[in-house]
């Protein structure tokens, strides 16, 4: 196995900071590599900034959002290839995702497909752990770099769950070898929203394994920790990257930012911050970086979950009457995980009864969130819908979501919102009306418009349907 890459300290990418960015990377004290999101980069058109940091000889890093390994289908082989491509095309050394889904149903479960917009937790149970290191192995097997997967922050527990965390990861890289990607900042968020200790799930994590760690800040509201992104790093979470540096040296830190960008100084003073913990660790005694990750790391926690179940940790999955002939996997196990897990996503974005042992409380906090989220990326998507709309926008979007799932992706989503309003009179100016429907309209049909009989029908139709 390849030795992980030593990185340094890093930021994630973004246009709307490329500037700072470019200027900060390879300076005293500055960046040494960036993390870009995968699916915001095309192969054939990465954007200039990113060329020039690659010339000057600065890591990128592509981190998927969208593959959800921890889904109970297996994974889909474009998302996988468009992984692989950008990993290529950015010369990167490894490529992250996150251990979560993001969509669930479909013919798996025999129930409409929806997509949450975001990542959600997997349950930590036997079936999700054999159904993920399927998956990992899925994916390991096409692409052409190390997979390095990240623990995600949560608002919400699954009921009956068999390991805590730091277990489920140690025996996931047992199982597969993949390499992690710690977020302090979600170990903070699960600690204030799931009551889990992050020392303790530290104690249990195979160190040995990361590849490198996330730093990001959030704020707290109602006694629930929101991952924003788009706030300072808080004391809590450089607290815990203390915790985990003073166990390891890791390869990598990055620091995250995703919206309400500060000036370049904040930015550099966060990193300063990051940089001041790191060497504080290491001059009481942090453990040097591993070369390698181990497959089997050198101590187990006291309880995984092949020993809670009485047998020794084993490199595969132990093979059961359900598990087909010819490696395909477990199908009852991804048939039982994808009923749970559509039986929570409808609860979350379609209004469907909440499943059996959930906290409602917690659950409609998480669903109101998702909506959130949905607004904010339709809103970058399609940018002309808050400028028509104004400050109306996002109270419109949030109450659309509650009761219209999204099924194929955000610019679809886009187009579904506007239709609906103006189907459902609910925009009451004349002149708010009239520049939404010319906006649904140009871009609901085929680009560029066909002059075919069928075509200009189907346009007429939709104007007629529209012009109320």
């Amino acid at each position: 196995m390849e030795r992980i890459r030593q990185l340094g300290t890093g930021i994630g990418w973004r246009p709307e900071i490329e500037d700072a960015v470019e200027r900060m990377a390879g300076s005293a004290g500055g960046v040494d590599w960036v993390e870009v999101v995968a699916e915001n980069v095309c192969p054939g058109h990465i954007p200039e900034s990113l060329l020039r940091l690659r010339e000057r000889g600065v890591t990128v890093v592509p981190h998927g959002v969208s593959l959800g390994l921890g889904g109970a289908d297996r994974p889909d082989e474009e998302r996988l290839r468009n992984l692989a491509e950008r990993a290529e095309a950015l010369g990167a050394p490894l490529v992250t995702e996150h251990i979560a889904f993001v969509r669930a149903g479909g013919a798996l479960t025999a129930s409409p497909r929806l997509e949450a917009g975001h990542l959600l937790p997997v349950p930590r149970t036997r079936d999700a752990l054999d159904v993920l290191c399927e998956n990992v192995r899925i994916a390991q097997d096409t692409l052409p770099v190390p997979l390095a997967l990240e623990n995600i922050a949560a608002l919400i527990n699954w009921p009956g769950e068999e390991m805590t965390e730091g277990q489920f990861l140690y025996d996931l890289v047992d199982r597969t070898g993949v390499r992690l990607l710690i977020d302090v900042a979600n170990l903070h968020t699960n600690h204030v929203n799931r009551g889990e200790d992050p020392a303790k799930a530290l104690d249990e994590l195979p160190v040995e394994a990361i590849a490198y760690v996330h730093v990001a800040g959030g704020f707290e509201r109602d006694g629930v920790w929101h991952d924003s992104h788009a706030h300072p790093v808080p004391q809590q979470v450089l607290d815990v990257l203390a915790e985990l540096a003073s166990r390891v040296s890791p390869p990598g830190v990055l620091l995250e930012r995703d919206e309400n960008f500060p000036e370049p100084a904040e930015l550099e003073r966060e990193l300063d911050a990051i940089r001041g913990v790191l060497k504080t660790a290491g001059t009481q005694g942090g453990a040097p970086a591993s070369d390698e990750p181990a497959t089997t790391p050198a101590s187990a926690p006291a309880a995984s979950a092949e020993s809670a179940a009485g047998s020794a940790p084993a490199a595969e999955p132990v093979t059961s009457a359900e598990e087909v002939p010819g490696g395909e996997g477990k199908p009852v196990a991804r048939q039982r995980l994808g009923l749970a897990q559509a039986a929570l996503l409808s609860a979350l974005v379609a209004g469907t009864p909440v499943p059996e042992g959930f906290d409602r409380v917690r659950l409609g906090v998480q669903s109101r969130a998702l909506a959130a989220k949905r607004a904010d990326v339709v809103g970058k998507v399609a940018p002309e819908l808050p400028v028509i709309l104004g400050t109306s926008y996002r109270s419109a979007f949030v109450a659309y979501a509650q009761g219209h799932p999204m099924t194929d992706g955000y610019r679809r989503d886009a187009l579904s919102f506007a239709e609906h309003l103006l189907l459902a009179d609910r925009v009451e100016d004349a002149g708010t009306r009239r520049a939404l429907r010319e906006w649904w309209l140009e871009r609901s049909g085929p680009a560029p418009l066909s002059r075919r009989p069928t075509a200009r029908l189907a346009r007429a139709t939709r104007r007629v349907l529209l012009r109320r």
